[in-house]
């Protein structure tokens, strides 16, 4: 029985409807997650438009280039991801590991960086609730902060999420479940990796970027 054959679940007739069938799960996934990180970038637009000045003074305090080096870590992470998939796609074992190995590296290195970020911010109590102190600030500043938190957090944890889902690929690809026959596993890997990348695109320049001078 070929390796094609033995990769199709019961419930299908065969690889290329499981494959449609996989890619369309994986789209109406990120269907959902784009209206969860949407509904948080629409509150925050409509809350910035409201207090400009009160976040232009509460962005100031993040790292833009802790924020700048972030993002270059995740790009550089998106171009292994998929050096993964294309080597997953001609049946290369190794360059499927070694990309898929590179990508969680730098995904564990842009959650370190965020931990140091985020430590910052207890030291300088910057958290929301209580403690939270900025001299001189308009008290919407907390506002600010209160929305960094969620969404940056939010973010960490699709980061998290998305480095186990790529772990359990490497242990599939060592295990040899993928050649250039079967490897959809990893394309759908890959997708939920970009978007991933895509939604801190879009953090960056408006946390960190937006009314800077």
């Amino acid at each position: 029985m070929s390796s094609r054959t033995s990769t199709v679940a019961h419930q299908f007739d065969d690889a290329e409807q499981q494959r449609n069938a996989s890619t369309l799960g994986i789209w109406v996934f990120l269907v959902t997650e784009i209206m969860m990180f949407g509904g948080l970038f629409t509150a925050y637009v409509l809350y910035r438009s409201s207090y400009p000045e009160a976040f232009a003074a509460a962005s100031h305090h993040l790292n833009a280039t802790l924020g700048a080096a972030n993002t270059i870590v995740l790009l550089s992470s998106s171009l292994s991801m998929a050096l993964a998939v294309r080597a997953s796609q001609v049946g290369s074992r190794w360059g499927t590991v070694a990309g898929l190995v590179v990508t969680i590296v730098l995904g564990c290195i842009f959650l370190g960086v965020k931990g140091y970020e985020y430590a910052s911010k207890f030291e300088e109590n910057l958290v929301p609730g209580p403690f939270f102190d900025l001299p001189g600030a308009e008290p919407q500043s907390e506002l600010f902060f209160s929305l960094y938190f969620a969404m940056t957090g939010l973010h960490a944890v699709h980061m998290v999420i998305g480095v186990g889902v790529l772990a359990t690929l490497v242990v599939m690809a060592l295990r040899r479940r993928f050649d250039a026959d079967y490897h959809n596993p990893v394309e759908i890997g890959g997708l939920y990796w970009h978007f991933v990348d895509i939604v801190w695109i879009y953090l960056f320049p408006l946390l960190y970027l937006l009314g800077r001078h």
